[in-house]
């Protein structure tokens, strides 16, 4: 499972977050250069290399007709005669870009977010808010810019920890607002925030917005391999690095997504059932089982329950009702703690034999298909076990000795690796 992970130990802002994705996806001097094609108008995005603190990074900078917005203004922009953009203003620039619809989508669901933020706070209607503080259009490029890097990404899970908000006072065209703004502190509300001695704003509304759509629980780092770290850099110093971080890896213990979807049946034959079990297997079910139960009346019935990825649930849920006399289905969401599977190919003193090999939370595990075992058994006149873990004369002659070829690949990857170099089961495996 791949997890992008955000460190937002100083806030976020748009182009904070853009800047960490950008090393993420590769060159952020190539991405700039992709997304000044897209001809958003008016403006043009330049990656530049800066330290904070010692620590090398990326900062995006934005130009808007030439001239390049600052930290304050990026979140707070009121002057006297800046074009006021609507929402719907904002939804046509972006549904007008030529890319792809899931990132228009995106992009018009986080300015969404921050159009009831803002009407929430001026007690108006988001149709009627106008966007004199984050609808400036280097907040388009922000939000355009982190939507596009996320599609590139394609993470499974994404995760953030807590968001540093600051505190003190920011200034805007209202006056002097408390720490964090009243449209950030609306979006930032059911996630865990907090203060601190910096003093100023650490979290902008764009920023705010980005992660309370991406960010799918706020909590802190989770076991994870990190395969890449993206660094993003603020523009303005403090005594911390004014960064946002973003990592990039696998869950070597994963958590599967899964649903349990049950029901009680005791007008059905066996032979129906058991029909209407191969069904949902042939379909894509994880497991299909069954277990007696006593119903109604004291008449004898059967559970049958049906385990599948979340993205099956409604195609399950269908052939339940089709294939089954059931009139209502009851769903769980169950964790599952999976082990990363990999199919192996042994060479055995038999002949070559397929299997599946397992590891993770400390452990490894190693089983061989059924139906290879029993061929071996068959065409060498063995018993099971003996194929298995040969006898106490040959232990070494059995798909668990310690000499043979070991390779492996992902179960839903082409790619091919040694187990062992010394073409040995790992340690605790035999």
């Amino acid at each position: 499972m791949k997890i992008l992970y955000f460190e937002c130990d100083m806030g976020a802002a748009g182009d904070m977050l853009m800047s960490a994705l950008s090393e993420l996806a590769g060159d952020p001097e190539v991405f700039a250069e992709e997304f000044n094609s897209l001809g958003i108008p008016g403006v043009t995005l330049r990656a530049e290399k800066t330290k904070k603190c010692g620590i090398s990074g990326t900062h995006m900078r934005v130009f808007v007709d030439g001239e390049e917005e600052n930290e304050d203004m990026r979140s707070h922009h009121h002057e006297h005669g800046h074009h006021h953009s609507s929402l719907k203003d904002i939804e046509n620039i972006i549904t007008g870009l030529d890319i792809p619809e899931k990132v228009k989508d995106n992009a018009v669901a986080v300015y969404r977010l921050i159009a009831e933020a803002e009407a929430h706070v001026h007690g108006e209607t988001p149709e009627h808010i106008h966007f004199h503080e984050v609808g400036t259009m280097d907040a388009v490029a922000d939000v355009v810019g982190v939507c596009l890097l996320m599609d590139k990404l394609k993470a499974d899970k994404v995760l953030a920890s807590p968001v540093h908000v600051g505190c003190g006072t920011v200034k805007c065209a209202h006056g002097t607002l408390p720490v964090p703004a009243p449209a950030t502190e609306y979006i930032l509300r059911g996630v865990p925030v907090y203060g601190g001695e910096i003093k100023g704003e650490l979290c902008t509304p764009t920023g705010a917005a980005l992660l309370k759509h991406f960010v799918s629980e706020f909590t802190p780092m989770p076991v994870m391999a990190t395969e890449k770290t993206g660094y993003g850099m603020g523009t303005k110093d403090f005594e911390r690095a004014n960064l946002v971080r973003a990592f990039s890896g696998e869950d070597k213990n994963a958590e599967d997504g899964i649903v349990e979807l049950a029901c009680n049946i005791d007008d059905m034959t066996g032979e129906e059932i058991g029909f209407a079990t191969e069904e949902l297997l042939l379909s894509g079910a994880a497991d299909v089982f069954t277990a007696p139960v006593t119903m109604k009346k004291g008449r004898p019935g059967i559970l049958l329950t049906v385990i599948c990825k979340r993205e099956k649930k409604d195609e399950m849920i269908r052939l339940v009702f089709k294939h089954t006399s059931t009139l209502g289905i009851r769903e769980y969401s169950p964790k599952r703690h999976i082990l990363k599977r990999r199919e192996v190919t042994l060479d055995t003193v038999y002949g070559k034999i397929s299997g599946k090999y397992s590891e993770g939370f400390g452990t490894s595990k190693l089983k061989a298909e059924y139906e290879d075992l029993k061929k071996l058994a068959r065409e060498n006149g063995k018993a099971l076990s003996e194929i298995k873990y040969g006898n106490e004369f040959s232990p070494e002659n059995s798909i668990y000795g310690a000499k043979r070829e070991f390779t492996a690949k992902p179960i839903h990857d082409n790619e091919v690796v040694n187990l062992s170099t010394e073409n040995e089961l790992p340690d605790g495996m035999n």
